[in-house]
């Protein structure tokens, strides 16, 4: 096995330095700390995912003080289960990091051994062949069923364009989208107002969704923080209508569309 070349990296001693901090610190918590001493790994887990999400409004915000500060979070929560697991003697920090060491450099043959991968797709497509060699029954397994849909759409393409069932190119992408809205335009037009909120429409629906999510990802889009880019356009124009009517001794529920528009267009504009 071939080992690449490392640049030498000045702060490893610094690094190392302040991980052994966190361990030692962590150590402390659990020992002398009553909240710390009561948390199990099921405890943990709302926790975890509530920082998770702070860090991606971080990163979408372009907060990087807030980026690094979350990591700070995501890294204590990384080391507290570790060391609960030990507690538990299943496994410690020590195993945790040479688990992902050992997995990083067996699916990455083409840094660490003679496989040749001259892009992005051939690493993928390498990486899921692997995956199945070792056991994996499915391509789709490694897509948690907890992930909110639109999130798991993203991924179940992925993986799916990383053994090669996918579109072309976009254009055929555009077309399915374009069969998709008709066929949930046609299936609404089918139905009267009380018979629109059924599985029939809601299936075409989802449809149409999964085929945007596909054409977002040939164009390079990430549609998750697409539309959350767009929830937060919304909110921000939103409280402005509601703060700035209210300065003029409006209020929203005696207000027409009409009105309410004209705060929402001052708004875009801002």
């Amino acid at each position: 096995m071939r080992k690449p070349p490392v640049s030498p990296d000045l702060n490893r001693d610094a690094k190392l330095k302040a991980f052994d901090r966190l361990l030692t610190v962590m150590d402390e918590l659990r020992e002398n700390c009553p909240w710390d001493k009561k948390q199990t790994l099921e405890s943990l887990r709302h926790l975890t995912i509530e920082e998770t999400y702070e860090l991606s409004d971080a990163i979408l915000d372009g907060n990087l003080d807030e980026v690094k500060k979350e990591l700070g979070d995501l890294m204590l929560h990384n080391v507290f289960y570790a060391k609960i697991a030990s507690e538990k003697k299943a496994f410690d920090m020590t195993d945790v990091l040479n688990s992902i060491c050992d997995k990083l450099i067996e699916r990455h043959p083409h840094v660490y051994g003679d496989t040749i991968a001259e892009n992005e797709e051939v690493v993928k497509a390498n990486w899921e062949k692997l995956k199945l060699k070792h056991g994996n029954k499915s391509v789709l397994e490694g897509v948690p069923t907890s992930l909110p849909a639109l999130v798991k759409a993203i991924r179940i393409q992925d993986k799916a364009r990383g053994i090669g069932f996918d579109w072309e190119h976009k254009g055929q992408v555009w077309e399915k989208i374009e069969e998709e809205m008709r066929e949930f335009r046609d299936e609404i037009e089918a139905k009267s107002p009380e018979e629109t909120n059924n599985e029939k429409v809601m299936s075409e629906f989802g449809d149409l969704l999964f085929s945007l999510v596909n054409y977002a990802r040939f164009i390079d889009i990430d549609p998750e923080e697409a539309l959350e880019r767009t929830n937060k356009k919304f909110i921000q124009r939103f409280q402005y209508l509601e703060s700035e009517s209210a300065k003029d001794g409006r209020k929203l529920g005696e207000m027409s569309l009409e009105e309410m528009d004209i705060y929402w267009e001052r708004a875009k504009k801002l």
